[in-house]
């Protein structure tokens, strides 16, 4: 199992890693728990993963990992050993390869604004991590990162979403409104 410290925020909480052990058992389809549920969490912080974060290692996580390790040049075979969770916690800093970046005007949204469902246009539950796009400028399913917004996927598309214009998910009414609007960097990963 993975070693890890775990700390909470009041309002969001962060979790703080430590070396995986010598003696850490692989995560791979058909396993549950904390563990699983931080792997997919840092898939989807790296844009692989747009799926629910429920601490169940899946088909749809195995696909994010395999996603992973061919962009990572590991052997790509769908479980996370030791080496594999150490490329993984890496994915937490900006994009070194990317093949486009577009300055775009972005505003925040959630669930809980009215008229928002809580799903996507792509089917997964909204949340932050999740961008909507004009697919004639990003095609859905493309990985992302927004320079003050962290990596991202496109995964949904709005009415008032045309052009170079981009709406960020954030998990909660308050945080969208923080946002506010304003422009961004947005590079397209390779």
């Amino acid at each position: 199992m993975f070693v890890f410290t775990v700390l909470c925020l009041t309002t969001n909480p962060a979790v703080g890693l430590a070396a995986p052990p010598q003696d850490m058992a692989a995560l791979t389809i058909g396993a549950r728990g904390d563990d699983v549920r931080l792997v997919q969490k840092l898939l989807a912080d790296g844009g692989f993963y747009a799926g629910e974060i429920d601490g169940v290692f899946g088909p749809v996580t195995a696909k994010a990992v395999k996603e992973f390790q061919q962009s990572a040049n590991l052997t790509v075979n769908g479980i996370i050993d030791k080496e594999n969770f150490v490329y993984l916690e890496r994915l937490a800093g900006e994009p070194s390869r990317y093949s486009r970046s577009l300055i775009m005007r972005a505003s925040g949204y959630s669930a809980f604004d009215p008229g928002n469902g809580n799903r996507t246009y792509s089917g997964s539950l909204l949340r932050k991590g999740l961008v909507a796009v004009d697919p004639s400028v990003i095609p859905l399913g493309t990985r992302l990162y927004i320079k003050g917004y962290g990596y991202a996927i496109a995964d949904d598309i709005g009415s008032a979403i045309k052009g170079n214009r981009i709406d960020l998910a954030f998990d909660s009414h308050r945080e969208a409104l923080n946002f506010g609007l304003q422009k961004v960097t947005v590079y397209v990963l390779d």
